[in-house]
Formats: structure tokens, sequence, C-alpha cells
């Protein structure tokens, strides 16, 4: 009986999300899933990702599935930070909120694309890039070092697709 209140609650949030008048509303349900950490509303979360206009609600969706963990939405966050740092100005709270669910994934897809943001000058940005690189390859620093010679960092990591 817990799994069918739990369900209905799942429905009920995964409706709010796509079709909440209010930016409050959707930012709440994104919130709440990623709390349930419900591995079932990874692709609705992806799906959601890519048309939802509010960037508060954005980044409940990208905490969110940063929560649930599921590789499956590597790729989908890994486009916004594309989209924001093609931007003239950007928006540095936002930035580490990507690199902080992209490191609760664990994914090394995302090394390549956090790689820049090791030399940035924003102190804060970069420690939270060198996190991820730690959590994400631990022994990034001896591979680097070893390859560095050769190959710049998106190449030491890239990962075949």
């Amino acid at each position: 009986m817990a799994w069918h209140k739990a369900n209905e609650r799942y429905n009920s949030l995964i409706k709010q999300l796509f079709h909440g008048k209010e930016w409050q509303e959707r930012s709440e349900a994104a919130r709440e899933l990623g709390i349930m950490q419900e591995g079932r509303a990874v692709n609705l979360l992806c799906r959601a990702l890519r048309t939802e206009q509010d960037k508060v609600v954005l980044d409940r969706i990208i905490e969110a599935l940063g929560k649930i963990g599921d590789g499956r939405a590597t790729l989908r966050i890994i486009e916004k930070l594309k989209e924001m740092t093609e931007q003239d100005h950007i928006d540095k709270f936002r930035l580490i909120n990507i690199i902080e669910s992209l490191i609760n994934i664990k994914d090394k897809r995302a090394l390549v694309y956090i790689g820049p943001f090791l030399s940035i000058s924003e102190e804060e940005v970069r420690k939270v890039a060198e996190n991820a690189f730690d959590v994400i390859e631990p022994n990034w620093r001896e591979i680097i070092k070893k390859e560095r010679e050769t190959k710049s960092i998106q190449d030491i990591f890239k990962i075949k697709i």
C-alpha cells in the first residue's frame, strides 16, 4: 500500500512539473522528484530540461537529476552547460549547480566538459571543477602529468560515446 501512495505522489509531481501554471509549482515538483530519488523520473526530467524556460525551474531540474544520480541525465545536463558557456555572461552559481549535479552522477563523459574550468580565474568555480575530477576520476592529476606533454585535458579524458 505504501508503494501505491508513493506512485500517486510521483504521478502528481510529474503532472505538476509539466502542467504547473506557476514557476514555483514546477520548481517544487522538480525538487520533490529529486528528494524521492525515483529513477523512473530521469527521462521525464530530461525532457523537461529541454522544454522548460524558467531558469529557477531549470536549476531545480538539474539538482533533481544530480540527486537521482543516473548517467542517462549526463548528456542533457551537458547540453545546458554548453548553452551557458556560449553566452556572454556566465552565471557562476548556475555553473556550480551544473558541475555539482555532474559530480553526483559520476559519469566520466562529463570530464571533457568540466576540464576547461580547471584553469578558470574564478576560484570558486575552479575548486568545484577540481572536486568533480577528484570524485569522478580520482587519479586525474597523475594521468595529466603523464599525458600532458602530448595531449590537452580534453583529449586525455575524451570518452568515446
